[in-house]
């Protein structure tokens, strides 16, 4: 084990990365994205939202990149397919300028890059290459089976099949088609008990449903989303976001101004980011949910983060569950967090933009709370009626930048109020309420710099109350 942990240190060392040691201990989450990319004049919002994910590939592992059926091709025409590609080859142009926010050198050798990735590592081009296939050329429930089966199942399979305890989450910008006949197939082959730990290695969000034909979106029953949320209810987490794919393309439209002048003009992505038809990036929420920036863990739909929030509850389709924001008052509650949030996530955006284009720019803040640094939510327990403090003086900008701090908290987890001493405060004392016994409670510590550029990082705390 010391002699694994010394050949990692090392090959970070001859990468010659900077990023901090809670990076260097985190992997990336697992990505797979099905995308109906297509011609700019036919749908942009997926070429749009696939140079937003290409310049934050040092935080997601790119497992693949599947080009499929959705709402405006069916059958998927395979020239479209061209549009992932240059997006890719943009990416190439620029990665050597992306490097340089992490101070990374280069590339590990392809073999070592499908291995485990870890957070603030940019992988090259021709890994993403390698990782971009056809799935599903046509939609619906009825094309599941014999004949259905795409280099993109295959992979989906092989992805679960790796000795790798990390779940998969997939990302469907278009029909999810590809995934259904994955598990629809290993049904055919393997026990109930293996296809069940199958199903239980992946994660989907969906963007609407689009497994069928735009005109036909209401027939719920055409699609293989359907077949999924019946079947497999309690092995596979599902999220049906109908509401914040809705807010981001118009958030977009009323910040267009912003991405004219400091996305389209910034590096070789910028010029393949196309002007919207629509709505912008309606498909971005998906990977935005998985981001590891500290606010939310995407294995717990409930906590709020830039892609809404979502409730467990009946789907449209008024016969299956599943992670959903459709209803009010949740739709409210998911639009008004992506409406907070937006402001934040754009400026971000933006910000790597700058890295892309001069291979310079502004950091986020590093959140340290009770010295903890890593993106996933501190755990603390306490007991009720008491009191706990909580230390984020360990907190430091990369830039040495000025910063500000903002504790809150999640009123939709629990059914008690925090008392917070001071929220802008470092430290703050917070006192756990006498009828909170049982309890788990959710804070934030949110820190924004004063960047020409400002951004934003997050830590969540979570507070079980004994």
């Amino acid at each position: 084990m010391m002699k694994k942990a010394r050949i990692i240190m090392a090959l970070f060392l001859l990468l010659g990365t900077t990023i901090s040691s809670a990076q260097k201990m985190t992997l990336k989450p697992r990505l797979v994205v099905c995308t109906d990319i297509a011609p700019a004049d036919v749908e942009p919002d997926d070429m749009e939202s696939m140079v937003h994910l290409m310049v934050y590939a040092d935080l997601f592992e790119i497992e693949a990149l599947i080009t499929s059926v959705g709402w405006n091709c069916d059958p998927y025409p395979k020239e479209w397919t061209q549009y992932l590609q240059r997006v890719i080859n943009a990416y190439e142009k620029d990665v050597p300028n992306l490097m340089k926010r992490s101070g990374q050198k280069r590339f590990l050798p392809i073999k070592k890059e499908n291995g485990s990735q870890r957070i603030g590592y940019w992988p090259s081009a021709d890994y993403i290459r390698n990782r971009a296939v056809m799935g599903s050329e046509r939609g619906g429930i009825k094309v599941i089976g014999e004949g259905n089966d795409s280099p993109g199942s295959d992979l989906l399979i092989r992805l679960a099949d790796e000795d790798d305890p990390r779940p998969i989450y997939v990302a469907a910008w278009g029909g999810a088609n590809t995934l259904a006949q994955a598990i629809w197939r290993v049904k055919q082959t393997r026990s109930a008990e293996e296809l069940k730990k199958f199903v239980r290695k992946f994660r989907i969000y969906t963007i609407t449903d689009q497994d069928m034909q735009y005109n036909m979106r209401m027939d719920r029953a055409y699609s293989s989303h359907m077949w999924l949320r019946q079947e497999f209810k309690d092995d596979l987490q599902f999220i049906w976001d109908e509401g914040t794919w809705q807010e981001q393309c118009e958030l977009g439209k009323q910040n267009w101004t912003q991405h004219q002048n400091n996305i389209q003009t910034k590096g070789a992505l910028g010029k393949e980011y196309p002007n919207y038809k629509w709505g912008v990036e309606g498909d971005t929420p998906s990977f935005l949910y998985v981001m590891p920036n500290g606010l939310n863990d995407p294995e717990d739909p409930s906590q709020a983060g830039w892609a809404g929030y979502h409730q467990r509850g009946m789907c449209p389709d008024s016969l299956t569950t599943a992670w959903t924001s459709w209803q009010e008052p949740i739709r409210d509650i998911s639009v008004d967090y992506k409406r907070r949030f937006y402001p934040v996530e754009l400026n971000d955006f933006m910000a790597r933009m700058q890295w892309a284009d001069k291979g310079e720019g502004n950091h986020n803040p590093i959140v340290a709370v009770n010295g903890h640094k890593d993106p996933s939510p501190l755990v603390i327990h306490a007991k009720a009626g008491k009191t706990i403090r909580l230390n984020a003086s360990k907190t430091s900008d990369p830039e040495r930048h000025a910063m500000h701090i903002h504790w809150w908290q999640q009123p939709e987890i629990g059914t008690v109020k925090v008392t917070i001493d001071d929220v802008r405060n470092v430290v703050v004392t917070i006192g756990i309420p006498a009828d909170a016994a049982g309890q788990t409670l959710h804070l934030i510590c949110e820190v924004s710099d004063h960047g020409t550029i400002n951004l934003t990082s997050y830590k969540r705390v979570i507070i079980v109350v004994e």
